[in-house]
């Protein structure tokens, strides 16, 4: 999707219902509305438009993931007690690239994310679920929408639901609404999540390991087999292979494509490029 043509946002300083960190090639991303439920606004969606265009664009940044505050909620979803919702707001009547920005996948970001779900995830708050590339939970958190409830079509969340879930539980999630609450072990146990831990106070830990496992791969390889894996989903069979073999091949000219093998042969931590249109036999 197009993440293009947007409002300028400072990052800088605090923001609205939103904490953003950067150190060590990590990006944390934390839902930060407790006392809401880390509920939603309309409002936020802009925010998580500049986050994602900063993570897309800082090559500083490697990998990312997206949490949220407190031990209840991870979100809600969108806050339906906000003036904007009464008034409406929450609908826009453009085609979808150029209106819903909440998830990595929407705003074209190809780098890793981590989704750590500590509590209660629910209706909009699912598309940083499904649009992850890995998912951890703690015991306590739960899966819910409630779309149906509320007179919305689910619609967005619910296909990437059913992209990650057998196509039954997608539905029954989708057509109970508030009457089914998914735990996690049961969607630990579907494969809508990826590791389960204990306690809400592990998830950030863990999400740290395997963010620091992936800042000693090149950035260049990640994005190319993010996009091939990711791709596959909207291919058929042979579709998806020509569609890995292009991404392969457009690889092969990257000065990590060479530093990788050298590294190993040498024993020595690989220099990975950063830029993704670097090539090889230019000049540093």
């Amino acid at each position: 999707m197009s993440a293009s043509s947007q409002t300028h946002v400072d990052l800088s300083g605090p923001l609205d219902g939103l904490c953003y960190e950067k150190q060590g090639g990590i990006a944390v991303l934390t839902i930060d509305r407790p006392e809401r439920g880390n509920s939603l606004t309309k409002a936020m969606e802009a925010l998580f438009r500049a986050i994602w265009a900063d993570v897309r664009e800082d090559p500083e940044v490697r990998v990312a993931i997206v949490t949220a505050r407190g031990e209840r909620h991870f979100s809600t979803g969108l806050d339906l007690a906000s003036d904007e919702a009464q008034q409406g707001a929450v609908a826009a009547n453009r085609p979808l690239d150029q209106s819903v920005f909440w998830s990595p996948h929407q705003n074209g970001v190809w780098k890793p994310v981590i989704c750590a779900v500590n509590g209660l995830a629910c209706g909009a708050g699912l598309h940083f679920v499904v649009d992850a590339d890995i998912i951890l939970a703690s015991e306590n958190a739960c899966f819910l929408d409630t779309h149906v409830n509320v007179g919305m079509v689910g619609a967005l969340e619910n296909v990437g639901l059913a992209r990650r879930l057998p196509l039954g539980s997608a539905l029954r999630m989708t057509l109970m609404g508030r009457h089914y609450r998914m735990p996690a072990r049961r969607a630990y146990e579907l494969g809508l999540v990826d590791e389960l831990v204990a306690m809400p106070s592990e998830l950030l830990p863990l999400a740290r390991e395997m963010a620091g496992a992936m800042l000693q791969n090149s950035p260049q390889d990640m994005a190319l087999s993010k996009q091939a894996v990711w791709g596959s989903l909207e291919r058929g069979y042979r579709d998806a292979l020509e569609h890995a073999w292009a991404l392969l091949r457009l690889h092969w000219n990257h000065p990590d494509f060479e530093e990788g093998p050298r590294a190993f042969a040498e024993r020595r931590t690989p220099r990975w490029n950063p830029d993704p249109d670097a090539r090889r036999g230019e000049a540093e």
